[in-house]
């Protein structure tokens, strides 16, 4: 990667740095650019930050302050006395960054996937729309079962842009042991940054009902998820029926 251009810094155009934007910013930007273009892989230490800094020809505090936001954003996880990694999904708090569902108690339930289906289809225009796909797109349509020792507690619908998952078939999914957003980010390349849900209360369909072993009067929460990648590109929509009797869905407010 070129060192940031000294003119853009000071807030004119260049091509290859934003402009008209902290400095620290633009190191920002320009070590997005590194981890999306796969220079650095999930769970490799990025250099230094006193290389970093000799590499973009900017101060050590500079190139502190944008991995500091990088890190905020879960992008990268600094360790203590060892340095500072791509963030990846294989690692245990970040496995569950994404997974809300507690215990009564506040503990975050060990959960065991039944896969229903995975199969190919082309999108409809409500699935379509918010993954920023045209009418008729492939896509890989997943339904699975979470249960929590023995009981079922969540019926996931999800569907993936066919082009960014091509390969991905139920026995892979099965044979997989791992969180699933780890096997996208390994075999596949796509890494989910950040997600916006919304929930509400719903009453599941016959089907909902008969794979979470409830009765279809039985209110659920119902959580909707469209996850992004790095540049703010939706790459997941997921449906999340969940049984909430003994689990509750839990945020964190900063």
């Amino acid at each position: 990667m070129p060192a940031l251009n000294p003119a853009s810094a000071a807030g004119r155009p260049d091509d290859a740095t934003p402009s008209f934007s902290p400095l620290y910013q633009q190191i920002k930007e320009l070590l997005t650019r590194s981890l999306q273009g796969g220079e650095w892989q999930p769970g490799q230490a990025i250099p230094s930050e006193t290389d970093l800094a000799s590499r973009f020809k900017v101060s050590q505090g500079t190139v502190r302050k944008a991995v500091d936001e990088l890190a905020t954003e879960n992008l990268l996880v600094r360790r203590q006395g060892k340095g500072t990694f791509v963030a990846t999904h294989a690692e245990l708090g970040t496995q569950y960054r994404f997974l809300r569902l507690a215990t009564e108690s506040g503990d975050v339930p060990r959960l065991q996937r039944h896969l229903l289906e995975c199969r190919r289809s082309r999108a409809v225009a409500a699935v379509a729309r918010p993954l920023g796909l045209r009418s008729g797109d492939a896509v890989v349509e997943i339904r699975r079962v979470l249960s929590s020792q023995g009981v079922p507690v969540v019926y996931d619908h999800l569907f993936l842009p066919g082009a960014l998952f091509k390969g991905l078939t139920a026995e892979r999914l099965t044979a997989w042991r791992g969180p699933m957003y780890r096997l996208f980010e390994a075999e596949f390349g796509v890494r989910m940054i950040r997600a916006e849900e919304k929930l509400r209360a719903v009453r599941p369909d016959a089907e909902e009902a008969a794979a979470l072993d409830v009765d279809p009067a039985t209110p659920l929460l119902s959580v909707e998820r469209l996850a992004y990648t790095y540049g703010d590109r939706p790459v997941e929509l997921r449906r999340g029926l969940y049984r909430t009797e003994a689990h509750h869905y839990r945020a964190s407010l900063n």
